[in-house]
């Protein structure tokens, strides 16, 4: 089948690279001109490294990524309050874990496809055209064309999702905090592998130093106001505004934001929908059901999606409408649990009152006893799904 995928994100190009293997048609088609750049790290384990193994990948990400060895929460004053080894609370995953930039994730799975799968950067879809046989696509800048499928994997804001199911604020679900995610060259202190945290009343800080001499800062803030999409000038502002007075090294990095690299900010939001298809156009990653930043495994739930519904698309003499039906009902379960557990960790992130913050911090330092730290993270390590195997696995 030709299936056209909208986003060359995580999804997109995890879901073209095994559609290609069971013998489709895969076209990749990016609003981006080129694969997009910054972020922030995701901690990458459970079947969504299963994933990548299966696809090869996993030596690059294990040279791209990190092992952090330690979280470390600072005082205003820089000093350490409480502090873990991530390895302890991650240990149950056998060392197949890493933490890696979501863009250095994002384009590993795009070199698998090694060249071999049509993409068109810099344009978008227009309007779409289900007539039951096929679907008629019009696109921003090239010519209309047909497909037997349309996949949507274009994240929160997904194009897809609104011409094919409705606007967005249907099935977007606030979360009242708001990401940001930057990274400077040149600023100093480094902490090399430490993950430095400052946290206050409805808001959090990260800086985390990178190999290449560039350090990445990530914020999460309590925010219910409305978040300005493309224009950077203005979430830069809006940072500015909600971190003022905000201490630890916070207003030197604000100092410093101008220079940033790449800038990520959004609103920590997600997506539930009653079902993930619709005739002949589907969804997956973030489109169909964004758990948010605060889940922590929302690139993997995407490649995991991914590989589940080009599996059930390459069953023998299963057509699309089944393949779209026992692929939800395969994952819904699993990424309704993360949502709902996501929903409670965004007193982690920014917590709401003193006490919220000294509940965090003391959290924070029991998980530091690996015995608790195994405890607490030993199921939520082990994903609930067996993923199918293919002919040639």
């Amino acid at each position: 089948m030709r299936v056209l995928i909208v986003g060359a994100g995580i999804a997109g190009p995890t879901l073209a690279y095994w559609l290609r293997r069971a013998g489709h048609e895969p076209t990749l088609v990016e609003h981006a001109a080129r694969l997009r750049r910054g972020g922030y790290l995701v901690d990458f384990w459970g079947s969504g490294f299963e994933v990548a193994d299966r696809m090869g990948i996993v030596p690059r990400l294990m040279a791209d990524g990190y092992r952090v060895r330690e979280l470390r929460e600072v005082s205003v004053a820089g000093r350490r309050i409480v502090h873990l080894d991530p390895r302890n609370v991650i240990g149950g995953a056998g060392g197949r874990y890493v933490s890696v930039g979501r863009s250095d994730l994002s384009a590993a799975l795009y070199d698998a496809l090694a060249g071999r799968v049509e993409t068109i950067f810099g344009d978008t879809i227009q309007a779409l055209d289900d007539d039951g046989g096929r679907v008629r696509v019009e696109f921003a800048r090239g010519a209309p064309r047909e497909f037997d499928l349309v996949v949507g994997a274009d994240g929160l804001h997904s194009r897809v999702r609104s011409l094919a199911f409705g606007p967005e604020e249907e099935f977007e679900r606030h979360l009242g905090i708001t990401v940001a995610a930057f990274d400077v060259d040149g600023y100093g202190p480094r902490d090399e592998l430490v993950a430095v945290t400052h946290t206050e009343v409805g808001v959090q800080a990260l800086r985390f130093s990178l190999r290449d001499g560039a350090t990445m800062f990530c914020f999460t803030f309590r925010y219910d106001g409305d978040v300005p999409v493309e224009d950077v000038a203005a979430q830069q502002e809006l940072l500015r505004t909600r971190l003022r007075g905000v201490g630890w090294e916070v207003s030197e990095i604000l100092r410093r934001m101008p220079e940033a690299r790449t800038f990520y900010l959004d609103r920590a939001s997600q997506i539930r929908m009653p079902a993930w298809s619709r005739g002949r156009v589907a969804l997956i990653g973030d489109a169909a059901a964004c758990p948010s930043l605060l889940a922590g495994q929302g690139s993997a739930l995407a490649m995991v999606e991914a590989y589940v519904l080009a599996a059930e698309l390459q069953r023998p003499g299963a057509g699309h409408a089944a393949a779209f039906a026992s692929y939800e009902r395969q994952l819904a379960s699993l990424v309704r649990v993360k949502q709902d557990a996501a929903i409670g960790l965004g007193a982690a992130f920014a917590p709401r009152n003193s006490g919220q913050l000294l509940l965090r911090n003391t959290v924070l330092g029991l998980m530091g006893i690996p015995l608790i730290a195994k405890l607490a993270m030993g199921r939520s390590l082990r994903d609930p799904i067996e993923l199918p195997l293919w002919p040639r696995d």
